[in-house]
C-alpha cells in the first residue's frame, strides 16, 4: 500500500511539474511570436531616424549649403517663382487643422518639419528641424481674405502670434476666403501689391491643436465652421495615416504621409551630413537655374503643364470621392 501511495504521489507531482513547464513554454512562445503577429506594434518601438534621411532624400532636388547661423540648409531647385506653402499645393483639413498637401514628391519633409527663410540672393531656403507638424505657418484674417506665411527659423507657435511678424511682405500669401480650400487655390492669390494693405487690416488667427501623442502644439488655422460659412461648401476632414517610406498620397479619405520621429541634430551627431555640400560662392540664384536641363531626367516636381493638370485632376477626384462618402454617411444617419 505504501508503494502504491508513493507511485500516486510521484505521478501527481510529475503532472504538476509538466503543466508548469508547458505554461512557461507557452508564455515564452507568446513573447517570441508577438512581434511577428503584431508587426505594427513592434515597429512603433524602432529608434528615431536622424537628419541623414533629410540630407539623402532631398539632395536630388536641391542644394545643401552650410550657413553660419543654421548649419546645413536646403535650397530647392524649384525655379524663381517658388514660394513655400504657395507653389504646387493646397490646404486640406485634417484632425490637426489645416494641413499643406504638396504636389512635390519631396513635400513630405520641408513643409512638415523645420522652418523656411528668405535671402535676397539665394531665395527661399529650408532649415531642418525634428518636429513634425501639419504646416509650420502663421495665419491671419483680413476682411474677405485668409492669409498665411511660413514661420521663420527658431520661431515658436507663441512668437508667430505676435503683431511684429510683418517685416517681409514677400512671406505672406493672401487669398479670397471664398476660394480657400480649393485644390487650385494658387489661381486665386491676391496681388502682391495689395499685401501690405491686407496685412495692415488683418488680425492673427491663433487657433491651435495640442497633439498629446507627440507633446506638440500646432497652429491649426481657421476653424472648419468658419471656412464652411464663408465658402458655402462642405469641408471634408482627412485622417492622417503613417507611411513607411518617404512620400505622401491622398486617397479614400486618408492622407498617408511619412512622418517619423527625428532625433535632434546636436553636437553628438557630427556624422550626419549631406553627401554633397555646395559652397555658398557656387550657389546659383533661382533665376539662373535651368530647371529643364537640370531636372528633366529626374522626374521631379518640375513637371510639364499637362502633368500638373493631371495631378490636379487626380487630387480633385479624391476630394470629390470623399465628399460623396460624407454625404452618403449624412443621409444614412438621418435615416
Amino acid at each position: 500500500i505504501d508503494l502504491c501511495t508513493m507511485k500516486i504521489h510521484y505521478n501527481l507531482k510529475y503532472q504538476v511539474i509538466m503543466k508548469s513547464k508547458i505554461k512557461i513554454t507557452g508564455i515564452v512562445l507568446v513573447f517570441i511570436l508577438l512581434p511577428v503577429i503584431f508587426p505594427k506594434q513592434a515597429s512603433a518601438q524602432e529608434p528615431y531616424i536622424s537628419y541623414q534621411v533629410f540630407y539623402d532624400q532631398l539632395s536630388p532636388y536641391g542644394q545643401w549649403v552650410d550657413f553660419p547661423s543654421y548649419g546645413y540648409v536646403w535650397l530647392p531647385d524649384a525655379g524663381p517663382d517658388f514660394s513655400p506653402y504657395s507653389s504646387r499645393g493646397s490646404w486640406i483639413m485634417t484632425d490637426y487643422g489645416w494641413t499643406w498637401l504638396s504636389d512635390y514628391s519631396w513635400g513630405w519633409a520641408p513643409f512638415h518639419y523645420g522652418r523656411w527663410d528668405y535671402d535676397n540672393f539665394y531665395g527661399w531656403y529650408w532649415v531642418p528641424d525634428n518636429v513634425w507638424g501639419p504646416a509650420w505657418v502663421t495665419w491671419r484674417r483680413a476682411p474677405g481674405y485668409y492669409g498665411w506665411a511660413p514661420m521663420g527659423p527658431g520661431m515658436s507657435v507663441g512668437m508667430s502670434f505676435g503683431n511684429n511678424y510683418n517685416n517681409y511682405s514677400n512671406r505672406w500669401i493672401f487669398v479670397r476666403e471664398k476660394y480657400f480650400g480649393r485644390n487650385n487655390i494658387n489661381r486665386y492669390y491676391a496681388s502682391q501689391n495689395d499685401y501690405d494693405m491686407l496685412f495692415s487690416n488683418s488680425s492673427v488667427i491663433n487657433n491651435t491643436y495640442v497633439d498629446n501623442s507627440r507633446h506638440t502644439t500646432y497652429v491649426s488655422g481657421p476653424t472648419k465652421s468658419d471656412v464652411r460659412g464663408v465658402t458655402g461648401r462642405r469641408v471634408s476632414t482627412y485622417a492622417i495615416q503613417e507611411n513607411n517610406v518617404p512620400g505622401q498620397s491622398l486617397s479614400n479619405g486618408q492622407l498617408r504621409i511619412y512622418r517619423p520621429q527625428v532625433m535632434k541634430n546636436n553636437g553628438n551627431e557630427q556624422r550626419s551630413a549631406p553627401s554633397v555640400i555646395t559652397n555658398r560662392e557656387d550657389v546659383k540664384r533661382p533665376s539662373e537655374i535651368n530647371s529643364q536641363s537640370k531636372l528633366g531626367n529626374r522626374n521631379t516636381y518640375n513637371n510639364t503643364r499637362q502633368e500638373q493638370q493631371q495631378d490636379a485632376i487626380k487630387r480633385q477626384n479624391a476630394i470629390n470621392r470623399q465628399s460623396t462618402v460624407n454625404q452618403k454617411n449624412a443621409v444614412d444617419k438621418q435615416n
